[in-house]
This record gives C-alpha cells, sequence and structure tokens, in this order.
C-alpha cells in the first residue's frame, strides 16, 4: 500500500511537467555519485523506454538518445556545439545535427585517421531505426576491438592497416581470366578473391567462392541484373581481422610487397624478407573470418598448419561426419540431428521430369576418425603470402561440399506419392575424391562412378562396372558435372545414357563420339546448358526430402575388380573394410534378384 501510494503521489506531482522536465530529472539522477561503479539499472532501464516512446523532435533529444546508444555499447559520449561524437579506444563516430533533430552528416574516424562520411550510418540515423544503427555500432566496436592495452592495440591496427594495403595491391596484379564471368572469374579464380573495401564503417571481406552453375543459372536469366544481386547469399566469404594467440609471432608493420609489385616466373606475386621490413613480435595473429563456417577435413587442417606455421589446438576443433556438418544451418536440420548421428540417413532428390533419386551415406564409412570433418569458423596466418594458399585451399573444399550438399537435404518427408526409381551410395574414397555406386539400368549389376576433384575448376569422372572404359563418356560425365555442381543432374545423365548404350546398337565409342558431338553443337547454337541431361531428365532446381532407410527394401553389394586399381588400397584389402551397411549391404539379402526396384 506504501508503494501505491508514492507512485500516486508521483503521478500528480509530474501530471503537468513536459517529457523534457522528466528527461532531465532522470539525467540529473544518473549523474548523481554512487559507491557502484555502474549507473544504476532501473533508471538506465527508465530512460531507455521514456526514449523508445517519445518522437526524436528535437536536438536535445537526438543527443539523449545518441548518448543511452554509446553507452549501451560501452563508448564514450561528448559533444560540442552541434555534433555529437561516440568515441572508442581505435575509432570514433562523429554525428552532425540539425535544429530539428534531424542528421546533417555521419563520419567515422580510425584512429589517427581523417573522419570518412558513412552514409549507411546516416540513413538509419535519418530514418530514426536506432535499433539498427545500435547493431552497426557494436558491429563497429567489435571490428576495432583488438586485444591488449594501448601500446599493443595500436601495433597490432598499423599492422592490419598495412595488411589491408598489401590485399589490396595483390588484387590489382594481372593475370589470366578463366572464367566469362568477371564477378564469378574473380571470385573463384582472383589470387584473394574479390576484395569489399575496407571503409572504416565495415571491415575488409573476401569473397572467395561461389557455385558457378549459379552464377551462369543466374546470368542467363531475363531477370539477370536483380537475379546477380541476390547470389551474395550464396557467396562463401572471410572476413580480414586481429586475435590473439598464446603463441608470439612476427607480424609486419608495413608493406612487404616492393613497390612496383613484381611476379615470379609462375605468375606469384614476390615479397619481401620479414626481416628486411619493420615488424613487431606480438602474442596475436591475423584472422580469416569464414562466414559461412566451412566444413574441412583433417588433412586440410595440417596443410594449413604447414602453410602458415600457426597452431589449430585440436581441441579447439570439434570432428563429427560430414553430411551432419553440411546440414547444419539448414531449415529443420536441428530435427534430424539424433537421427543422423544414430542411422544412415538417406536423402531423396525429386527432379522435374518426376524421377526420383535416393542418396545413403553409411554411418559406418562416414563416421571414422579419417573421413571425420570440422567445420571452421576461422583460420589463423601471420603474413599477406599465406591468403592466396589458404583460398586454393578452401575453394577446393567448398567445392567438394558443393557437390556433396545437391543430394542432402534437412527436411522429413518427401513429395506426396513418390517412389525412389533410382538408388546410389556415396562414399568418400580420399579427401579430394569420392564414389557413386548404383545398378546399371536393365541389369542386377553394379557400376561405381568415382569423382576426382584436384582444385574448384578440375573434375574428372571414372566409370567401373559398365564394360569397356569408354574416355567419351567419361569426358562427357565430367563436363556435366563441372556445368552443373550438381551429383543428382550428373547420375541422370549418366543413368540415361547407359540406357541409349543398352538399346542401341552401336559401339560405345560410335556411340559416344557423336553425342558429345551433337552435345557440343546443340549448347554452342542454343542453350548453354544443355549438355547438363537430356530433356527427360533435365531440372533447374531438385527438390529434396530426407528419409530414414527402410532395411527391408534395399539390398546390394560392390565388385571391386575393377576399382583396386583406382583406389588407394592393398588388393587384400576390402573396397569397404567396415561392416556392409547402407542401400547396398540391405540390397544383398535379396541374392542379386533387383527386379523388385525397378
Amino acid at each position: 500500500m506504501k508503494g501505491k501510494v508514492m507512485i500516486s503521489d508521483l503521478h500528480a506531482k509530474f501530471a503537468e511537467k513536459t517529457w523534457t522536465d522528466t528527461f532531465q530529472l532522470v539525467r540529473r539522477c544518473m549523474e548523481k555519485p554512487r559507491a557502484e561503479s555502474k549507473p544504476c539499472k532501473p533508471l538506465v532501464r527508465t530512460l531507455q523506454r521514456l526514449q523508445e516512446v517519445c518522437n526524436v523532435s528535437s536536438m536535445n533529444t537526438m543527443r539523449s538518445r545518441l548518448e543511452m546508444i554509446a553507452k549501451q555499447q560501452g563508448m564514450g559520449f561528448h559533444i560540442a556545439d552541434a555534433t555529437c561524437y561516440l568515441t572508442a579506444d581505435l575509432f570514433y563516430v562523429e554525428v552532425e545535427l540539425l535544429p530539428c533533430g534531424g542528421v546533417e552528416q555521419v563520419k567515422v574516424a580510425p584512429h589517427g585517421g581523417s573522419p570518412v562520411p558513412s552514409e549507411s550510418l546516416r540513413q538509419l540515423l535519418r530514418l530514426k531505426n536506432f535499433s539498427d544503427f545500435s547493431m552497426k555500432l557494436a558491429g563497429l566496436f567489435r571490428q576495432y576491438n583488438i586485444p591488449g592495452d594501448n601500446k599493443v592495440k595500436l601495433k597490432l591496427f598499423t599492422s592490419l592497416q598495412c595488411l589491408e594495403k598489401d590485399l589490396q595491391l595483390m588484387s590489382f596484379l594481372p593475370r589470366a581470366p578463366m572464367d566469362s564471368h568477371a564477378q564469378a572469374d574473380v571470385i573463384n579464380n582472383g589470387r584473394i578473391g574479390c576484395l569489399v573495401s575496407g571503409k572504416h564503417d565495415c571491415p575488409l571481406t573476401i569473397q572467395f567462392y561461389i557455385n558457378p552453375a549459379d552464377v551462369r543459372h543466374k546470368s542467363d536469366s531475363p531477370f539477370a541484373l536483380t537475379q546477380m544481386k541476390d547470389l551474395e547469399a550464396g557467396v562463401q566469404t572471410a572476413q580480414v581481422t586481429v586475435g590473439v594467440s598464446d603463441v608470439n609471432h612476427k607480424l609486419p608493420m608495413a608493406s612487404v610487397l616492393p613497390h612496383p609489385p613484381l611476379l615470379d616466373l609462375q605468375g606469384n606475386p614476390v615479397f619481401l624478407p620479414l626481416n628486411k621490413v619493420p615488424n613487431a613480435t606480438l602474442s596475436a595473429c591475423f584472422l580469416l573470418k569464414l562466414q559461412p563456417a566451412v566444413p574441412v577435413s583433417v588433412s586440410l587442417v595440417k596443410k594449413l598448419r604447414e602453410i602458415t606455421d600457426v597452431t589449430m589446438l585440436d581441441a579447439d576443433l570439434q570432428w563429427a561426419p560430414l553430411p551432419q556438418l553440411l546440414m547444419r544451418g539448414s531449415p529443420g536440420a536441428n530435427d534430424q540431428e539424433a537421427t543422423l548421428q544414430d542411422q544412415d540417413p538417406v536423402f531423396t532428390v525429386s527432379i522435374c521430369s518426376g524421377a526420383m533419386h535416393s542418396y545413403i551415406f553409411p554411418g559406418a564409412a562416414w563416421g571414422t576418425p579419417e573421413h571425420r570433418r570440422t567445420a571452421m569458423d576461422s583460420i589463423p596466418f601471420t603474413h599477406p603470402a599465406h591468403v592466396p594458399a589458404i583460398l586454393e585451399l578452401l575453394r577446393r573444399q567448398c567445392a567438394i561440399n558443393t557437390l556433396l550438399s545437391s543430394c542432402i537435404a534437412p527436411h522429413p518427408d518427401g513429395p506426396a506419392g513418390s517412389l525412389c526409381t533410382l538408388h546410389f551410395e556415396v562414399l568418400l574414397e580420399s579427401d579430394t575424391s569420392f564414389s557413386v555406386t548404383f545398378q546399371k539400368p536393365d541389369t542386377d549389376t553394379l557400376a561405381v562412378l568415382m569423382v576426382r576433384i584436384s582444385d574448384c575448376h578440375q573434375m574428372t569422372c571414372s566409370l567401373f562396372g559398365a564394360g569397356k572404359r569408354n574416355p567419351c563418356l567419361e569426358e562427357h560425365i565430367s563436363t556435366v558435372m563441372k556445368r552443373s555442381m550438381s551429383i543428382p543432374v550428373t547420375l541422370g545423365a549418366l543413368h540415361s545414357k547407359l540406357t541409349e548404350i543398352n538399346s542401341a546398337p552401336l559401339s560405345l565409342s560410335c556411340l559416344f563420339t557423336a553425342d558429345t558431338k551433337n552435345d557440343r553443337s546443340a549448347r554452342a547454337s542454343t542453350d548453354p546448358d544443355s549438355i547438363l541431361t537430356p530433356s527427360s531428365q533435365r531440372a533447374a532446381v531438385p527438390e529434396r526430402s530426407f528419409a530414414v532407410p527402410d532395411p527391408s527394401r534395399y539390398a546390394m553389394s560392390v565388385a571391386q575388380s575393377e576399382l583396386l586399381p583406382e583406389i588407394n588400397t592393398s588388393p587384400a584389402v576390402s573396397l569397404y573394410p567396415f561392416a556392409p551397411v547402407g542401400v547396398f549391404s540391405y540390397w544383398m539379402g535379396y541374392n542379386g534378384n533387383l527386379s523388385h526396384l525397378i
């Protein structure tokens, strides 16, 4: 009762007072000296709620709002006439106000640098979108939140600026283009990808991989300009920043590229020795923060350590089967996490012609220590020369992940009434190769497609178990895979070709020599993507679904006679050393009678 009376008295006392008077009262209460170092939380919340419900229509209310945002982000706040300053150790934000409470200009100044206008921050304040402005300011604060005392911060900031300048210089060095699409060529083939210039209000970002099939599909559409803007969501990026390290590293404090820059005989940039330029030994290193995280293998982590000479502790890496990592971040992925850990998942892909593929990833194979992966979100390094080598490794891994993701989906159910007509088993053979085993058309025998990825541009397909080796067929399938970056599209095209072989009296060589010429001619004269698959199997974007395998439906085994020379195993070792699992192990119970699956 006493509290209610007090509140009633307060209502009566301030009923006729303006909001400005109320603001000033709360501010005076906050400025009173207190024993605690932090401001009174109830008063802070009160002032915040008052500001959120009040319209910003004067310079004073805008100042109060900016001051509250600065304190929320742990920044200082100062006023000089009509200009507000939100300050931190290594940067400050300058906001020029109008008498009506509007914003004339917003500038960001790094330590020791001149203020640079920031259009993004100015627009947010002009729209009075204070929540997004606060989030943008928080990101800016994290960007300049370099560890250490002021002396160490200044050294790391200087070294980071030198790194960014060298990366910019490297991006301008001449090279031969490899892709007709200029933007995709820079992203996938540039020494350091496509640099999104590091302005003072955002960190330097490297775009280093994009699915080339997506680029072709978007650029060929009638709304190419609009579609190409949508591709940015699918670009693999890396932010350039610094981080703490348990070990001291020598970091350059000046450019390590000669002026003008030089190239060696292989076309790589020439760098000055680190002991020939100013440097500092600091308990820190540069970081490439990957967005999103990239699933990588054990051997790739070791190669990164060899390139950078920076230790990445195994304790900091969480290992899991690759299918689990590829599904993370997809809609419905959390619902299937337990299923993926306990059973062999089957993923169903629907082709637009109506055909259905099912792909199994045997857990006993993908869960072995040598085949497990970790989602890497940051890569430490100490020198600009490390960046091109790191990106090449990441691009190859991204190409492998893109192919395998094409037959993995997080959805729990397939299309209503659908029935799978083709079944495949996918296995890793090495860090740069995988195999897809399937039943040949109109037969009870198996064939295996071996896929090797030398880099993100070189993909080679080899077919075993389909009779005499035919280079024309393998070249055709390799081209389909490279252009589509899709296992379902590739296997659909391969199955169609094998069906033609079985039904045609022509020899393999004659058939595929003619088909290859016809495909190339058709592609040049009509649709550039016509080589991917016959019209009966062509699909723009497969629809996918997830299903748990029914052991009563599947049974198959794999003959090894043609595979042993191509796979890194000894003749005495089985191609699949683990207990038979998955689609093909279930099919073995039918003694080779597979007619019920056709």
